[in-house]
């Protein structure tokens, strides 16, 4: 199976957890049905990216790295790559790459939909990264390193995260805990809407 057919397959299967979830889900199916090219880089205005938080076992820290270019914490992710076959793999390998943790217990199924523009991507066009985040889970004392992509890479505490961190990284984190926890993602923990299409313009390109 084509990286291109996986990413439809877990799409079309996936259950969202809010209406606006929903929606961006269909915006991403019509947007791979239309683009057979739409999982690579080079695909313009619009191409899938994916992301993965990780989580302590207690769900009580994050791993999230400060973004060279953006000046901002964020989860890990990044473009598809030539070698890529799932979109889970994709998710997984550029957490470890960024990350530097030595391994990771992937959920393989989507937690959350971001889409947001991406100044850095392709200059002089105004690109979406249409963006599929996972969750997985690490020891907290496991060893980890900044890699080239980033200025800092830091375990946070829930309730001390860093200023500025965007609402959708808090749905994220909200629906991690859930999971790790073994709870429904109960609707009631997200913010209004549950994401939102339009979410922060200076998003970097990864």
């Amino acid at each position: 199976m084509s990286l291109h057919a996986d990413v439809l397959a877990v799409l079309t299967a996936w259950r969202s957890p809010t209406p606006a979830q929903e929606a961006l889900r269909t915006r991403y199916v019509e947007h791979l049905h239309a683009q057979p090219e739409g999982t690579w880089r080079h695909c313009v205005p619009d191409h899938l990216t994916a992301g993965t938080l990780v989580v302590d076992a207690s769900g009580e820290h994050v791993l999230l790295n400060l973004h060279r270019k953006a000046r901002r914490w964020f989860a890990f992710g990044g473009h598809c790559e030539p070698g890529d076959t799932t979109l889970a793999g994709v998710a997984l390998r550029e957490a470890l790459e960024e990350s530097g943790l030595p391994s990771l217990d992937l959920d393989p199924v989507p937690a959350h939909l971001d889409e947001h523009t991406v100044p850095f991507c392709h200059p002089g066009v105004e690109v979406h990264h249409l963006d599929v985040r996972f969750v997985a889970r690490a020891p907290h004392d496991a060893p980890h390193a900044v890699s080239a992509e980033s200025l800092d890479v830091r375990w946070w505490p829930v309730d001390a995260l860093p200023d500025g961190l965007e609402t959708e990284m808090h749905d994220l984190i909200a629906i991690a805990r859930a999971r790790v926890a073994g709870r429904p993602e109960a609707q009631s923990r997200l913010s209004p809407g549950g994401s939102s299409s339009s979410a922060a313009a200076d998003q970097p390109s990864r």
